[in-house]
C-alpha cells in the first residue's frame, strides 16, 4: 500500500489497519511498489503459457461447480454485509479472481471437437426447410451430430455461465471497496481551530512524550547491564560513530566527488550519465549512516514501543530528505555555466535555491504524515488530537506546494518567452508545464482549507499524492535527459543523440510505465491494476474470435519477419538478380513491386495463421465492412488498380520522359496511389495512377531514347533557296547528337508574310538532349548565314496616317517662364487681418474676389 493510501486508512474513523508492514512507513511500502511492478512486466511474457497448461490439465479436470456455487453464495452474503472488513474482502476477492480464470480456461474444453462436429454438419448442407424432408439417413446423421455437438458445448456453456457469475462478484467487491474509500475520504472531523479541542488534543501530545520518557527511564537499567559486555559495547560505538560521519560529513564529501567527476568529464558525450551515477553516491552514503546509527541505538533497547516508532520514522526521513535534495539539485543545480550543468527549467539561481529547499521541506512533510499516522494508531488518538497533529504538516506543506506551483509556471513562462523568439510558437511542454504549475498552487490552497474544514483525510489525500506525482515527473524528467546522455555515449555526439528517434521512444516508454505507479499514488488499489492487467490478457472477441496480447505480439513478429524477408526478397532482385537479365529498367521494377505486394500478403497471412485467428469468423463483418469502404475509398482503391495496371502493363516506366495533365518531366517513382513526375525545373508533380490511366499521356522515351527534333528557318526573299537548302543540310549533318541514318531532312516549307520559310528534321540519339541540339543549331545557323551574306528577315510594318493635321491642331505653345515673384515683406496680425476682404472674415461663400 502507497504512503496515500496508507496514511488515509490510519486516519480513518475506524483505524483498523495496524500491521507491521504499515510502520516500516514510505521505504517499504515504496519497494514494494516497484517490485510488484517488475514481477507484473516480467510475468507478462508467462502468463499465457501458463493459462495454456491450465487449459490442458482444465480439458482432463473439470472445475467443481458444487464447490463453487457454495463460495458464490458466500460471497454474495458477505459482500452484502456492512461489518465486514476490507482486508477480508480483499481475500475473498482474491478467491473469485482464481475461479474466474478457470472458468475462462474452461470455455475451451472440447474447441477441437466442437470445431469438428460444427464442419461436419455444415458437410451435410442446410436443413430442409419447414415442411421439407431430407433423406432418412441424412436426418438420422443430422440429429446424431447435433445432439453430440449440444453435449460437447454443455460444459462450455457452464463454464461461461460461471465465469460471468464470478467476474459480477468481483465487480461488486470493487465497487464496495471504492465506495468505503470514498467515505473515509469525505468524513469531516472537529477542526483544528476550535477551541473546545484543544485540551484534549494537547493533553494526549504531552502524555505520549510524558509515556516516551518514562520507557526511556525503565530501559536505562537494561542498558547498563547491555553495555557491561565488552564487544557489544564496541559495535555500538562504532555503529554510532560510523552512522554520524556518514551522516554530517558523508554528504559533503560525496557532493566534491560529483563535482570533481563531472568537472573532469566536461565535454565528453555522455556528461550528464557520468553526473548522474556519481550524484547517486549523495543518497546511498548518507542513508547508510542513518541506518547504521537507527541500528546502533536499536541495539541498545533504550526505547520502548514509542520510541521505536520515531526510531523507525528515521531512516524514512533520511531517505526522503536526501533523495529530495539528490532530485532538487539535479532539477535546479547550484550552477549552470560550469562542468556542462545545464537546469532542468529555465529559472533565476534565487528560484532554484528556493525550489531545492522546497522539494526538501515535501519529503520531511510525507516523514511527518507517516510518523503522525503511525503514532494516532499506536496511542489511539481522538480525532481532535489528530487535527492537531496534521493541520501544522498540511499548512507547511500547502505554503511550500503554492510556491514550487509558482516556480513551475514561472519556468513555463520563460520557455515559451524563449521559444516565442526562436520559433514563434509556443511548445506543448511549456504548456504542461504551466498547467501542472497551476494545479499544485490550487492543491498547496486547498489542503489547509480542507484541514481547517476538519476533513484531515481529504486533506492528506490530497497532500501526500500532489508530493508524490511532483517526484515521480522529476524523476521522469531526470531520466528523459538520462536517456539522451546514454544514447550519445553510443552515438559519440550528444547534438546526434538529441536529433534521433531513440531517446524519445525510450522517454515514451518510461512515461508509460511510470502511469500504473501514478494510479496506486492518486488511490488506485494493486487489486484494480491487477484486474486491467487481467481484463488485457484475455484479450477481447470479435464474433467468435479472441485476440490476446500474446496473439497480436505473434502476429507482429510473424509478420515483422515476413516483411523483413520481403524486403531482402526485394533488395536482392533489384541489385543481383534483375540486371544480369535482359529486362528493361521498367520491368525489372514492375517485378520488384510486385515481389513486394505478394510477400506482405503472404507475410500477413502467415501471420494470421500463426496467431490462431480464424478469418472465417470475420467474413460477414469484413464483407459488410468492405462494402463501406468500397463507396467511402473508391478513389483510392482505382488509384490502386490503377498502380497495378500500370506495373504490368508498362505504359510508362521509371526515368521516362512523359507529358500528361499539361505536365512535363521525367517519371521518378510508381507507387500504390500515385506517380511521382520531376519537371525541368526540378519540381515535382504527383500524378494519380486513375489519371495516367483514363487520360492521353505522352511518353517520349519509351522503349528507346531515339526522337526527332524540328527546328524552323526564314531566310529574306531574294534568296537562293537551294544554297540555303544545302547549307541547312550541312549543318545539322555536323552535330554529333544527330543520326546520319536516316540523314537529316531539310524542306522548303512555303512563302510566309515576312520571309521564306523552312524546316530542318534530323532523328536524335537521345532526345533528352532536344534543346541542347536546337541551340548548336540555331548557334550554326547565325554564323553561317552571316558569312554567306544570307539574311534572316525580321517583320517590317509600314504605318499610314489619314489626318496628320489633327497632330498639330492640339498643340500649343510652350508656357512661358514664370516671372520672378519679389519677396513680400513681413507684416503684423493686426495689418493682415485688415487687408482681408469682408467675406474672408465673416465665413461668407465669397471669398472677397469679384470676378
Amino acid at each position: 500500500m502507497l504512503p496515500a493510501l496508507r496514511v488515509r486508512a490510519l486516519f480513518s474513523c475506524e483505524g483498523s489497519v495496524g500491521t507491521a508492514h504499515q510502520r516500516r512507513g514510505l521505504r517499504v511500502s515504496l519497494s514494494w511498489v516497484f517490485l510488484c511492478l517488475w514481477l507484473g512486466a516480467l510475468a507478462g511474457f508467462a502468463p499465457d503459457v501458463a493459462q495454456a497448461q491450465s487449459s490442458t490439465a482444465q480439458g482432463q479436470t473439470t472445475p467443481d461447480y458444487t464447490t463453487w456455487d457454495s463460495l458464490a453464495t458466500q460471497a454474495q452474503a458477505t459482500i452484502g454485509a456492512a461489518q465486514t472488513s476490507d482486508s477480508a474482502l480483499d481475500a475473498l476477492r482474491g478467491s473469485l479472481v482464481d475461479w474466474r480464470a478457470q472458468f475462462l480456461a474452461a470455455q475451451d474444453v472440447n474447441a477441437a471437437r466442437i470445431s469438428t462436429l460444427e464442419a461436419q454438419i455444415s458437410a451435410l448442407g442446410p436443413a430442409p426447410a419447414e415442411g421439407a424432408s431430407e433423406a432418412d439417413d441424412i436426418a438420422a446423421r443430422r440429429k446424431d451430430l447435433n445432439a453430440q455437438l449440444e453435449e460437447a458445448q454443455a460444459p462450455v456453456l457452464t463454464a461461461e455461465e460461471a465465469y460471468t457469475r464470478a467476474d459480477g462478484l468481483v465487480r461488486e467487491i470493487d465497487s464496495t471497496l471504492r465506495s468505503r474509500q470514498a467515505d473515509a475520504l469525505l468524513t469531516a472531523g472537529p477542526s483544528p481551530l476550535n477551541p473546545s479541542s484543544w485540551a484534549t488534543g494537547f493533553g494526549d501530545i504531552l502524555s505520549t512524550l510524558q509515556l516516551t520518557v518514562s520507557e526511556v527511564g525503565d530501559a536505562r537499567v537494561a542498558l547498563k547491564t547491555r553495555l557491561s559486555a565488552t564487544s557489544s559495547f564496541a559495535a555500538i560505538a562504532f555503529y554510532i560513530f560510523i552512522g554520524l560521519v556518514l551522516v554530517l560529513r558523508g554528504r559533503q564529501w560525496m557532493e566534491g566527488l560529483t563535482a570533481r567527476i563531472t568537472r573532469h568529464a566536461k565535454g565528453a558525450p555522455g556528461q550528464g550519465l557520468t553526473r548522474f551515477v556519481a550524484s547517486l553516491s549523495q543518497v546511498i552514503v548518507p542513508v547508510l549512516g542513518i541506518v547504521a546509527f537507527t541500528q546502533a541505538i536499536d541495539q541498545t533497547g533504550l526505547l520502548g514501543a514509542r520510541g521505536q516508532i520515531f526510531l523507525h520514522a528515521l531512516p524514512e526521513l533520511g531517505f526522503f530528505v536526501f533523495v529530495a535534495r539528490w532530485l532538487g539539485l539535479l532539477l535546479f543545480p547550484r550552477q549552470t555555466d560550469d562542468a556542462g550543468v545545464v537546469s532542468a527549467f529555465d529559472v533565476s539561481q534565487e528560484r532554484r535555491r528556493e525550489a531545492r529547499a522546497h522539494m526538501v521541506i515535501c519529503g520531511v512533510v510525507l516523514v511527518l504524515l507517516s510518523l503522525i499516522g503511525a503514532l494516532a494508531q499506536f496511542e489511539d488518538y481522538a480525532e481532535a488530537t489528530r487535527a492537531l497533529l496534521v493541520f501544522p504538516v498540511v499548512l507547511v506543506a500547502g505554503v511550500n506546494l503554492s510556491r514550487m506551483g509558482a516556480i513551475l509556471r514561472l519556468a513555463a513562462r520563460h520557455m515559451s518567452q524563449t521559444d516565442a523568439a526562436e520559433i514563434q510558437s509556443q511548445d506543448l511542454r511549456d504548456v504542461i508545464l504551466g498547467t501542472i504549475g497551476r494545479l499544485v498552487v490550487l492543491a498547496g490552497i486547498a489542503a489547509p482549507v480542507l484541514s481547517l474544514a476538519g476533513y484531515q483525510n481529504a486533506a492528506i489525500g490530497l497532500t501526500v499524492p500532489v508530493i508524490e506525482t511532483l517526484g515521480i515527473l522529476g524523476l521522469l524528467v531526470v531520466l528523459s535527459h538520462l536517456v539522451i546522455d546514454l544514447f550519445a555515449v553510443i552515438a559519440k555526439s550528444e547534438e546526434t543523440a538529441r536529433a534521433s528517434l531513440g531517446p524519445v521512444l525510450v522517454t515514451f516508454v518510461l512515461v508509460i510505465g511510470a502511469i500504473p505507479v501514478l494510479a496506486l499514488v492518486w488511490g488506485a488499489r494493486p487489486a484494480d491494476l491487477l484486474e486491467i492487467w487481467t481484463r488485457l490478457r484475455e484479450g477481447f472477441a470479435i464474433g467468435d474470435v479472441r485476440i490476446t496480447p500474446t496473439s497480436f505480439f505473434t502476429f507482429a513478429v510473424i509478420f515483422a519477419i515476413g516483411y523483413g524477408l520481403t524486403k531482402l526478397v526485394k533488395v536482392a532482385l533489384a541489385t543481383t538478380v534483375l540486371p544480369k537479365t535482359k529486362l528493361d529498367k521498367g520491368g525489372q521494377h514492375a517485378i520488384t513491386v510486385g515481389t513486394g505486394y505478394v510477400g506482405i500478403f503472404l507475410a500477413a497471412m502467415a501471420a494470421i495463421t500463426t496467431a490462431g485467428i480464424n478469418l472465417s469468423s470475420l467474413a460477414i463483418v469484413a464483407g459488410a465492412l468492405s462494402v463501406g469502404v468500397g463507396f467511402g475509398l473508391q478513389t483510392i482503391v482505382s488509384n490502386f488498380v490503377s498502380g497495378i495496371i500500370l506495373l504490368i502493363e508498362r505504359p510508362i516506366s521509371e526515368g521516362d520522359w512523359i507529358e500528361a495533365g499539361g505536365q512535363m518531366g521525367f517519371v521518378r517513382d510508381i507507387s500504390v496511389r500515385a506517380t511521382r513526375v520531376e519537371t525541368f525545373d526540378r519540381t515535382d508533380v504527383i500524378i494519380p495512377n486513375q489519371d495516367l490511366i483514363a487520360g492521353q499521356v505522352v511518353n517520349y522515351t519509351r522503349g528507346n531514347l531515339i526522337g526527332r527534333a524540328v527546328i524552323p528557318v526564314g531566310v529574306a526573299y531574294g534568296s537562293d533557296t537551294r544554297r540555303v537548302d544545302k547549307i541547312l543540310h550541312d549543318i545539322a549533318a555536323e552535330q554529333p547528337m544527330v543520326l546520319l541514318n536516316p540523314s537529316p531532312q531539310v524542306f522548303f516549307t512555303g512563302f510566309g508574310a515576312d520571309s521564306m520559310d523552312f524546316e530542318i528534321r534530323v532523328i536524335l540519339r537521345d532526345v533528352t538532349f532536344i534543346m541542347q541540339v536546337k541551340n548548336d543549331i540555331n548557334h550554326a545557323i547565325a554564323e553561317r548565314f552571316a558569312a554567306e551574306g544570307i539574311e534572316i528577315p525580321f517583320a517590317q510594318r509600314d504605318i499610314w496616317l489619314r489626318n496628320p493635321e489633327a497632330l498639330t491642331q492640339g498643340a500649343r505653345p510652350a508656357p512661358a517662364a514664370a516671372a520672378h515673384t519679389p519677396k513680400a515683406d513681413p507684416v503684423s496680425r493686426r495689418d493682415a487681418v485688415g487687408g482681408l476682404e469682408p467675406g474672408d472674415v465673416s465665413g461668407g461663400a465669397s471669398d472677397g474676389d469679384t470676378q
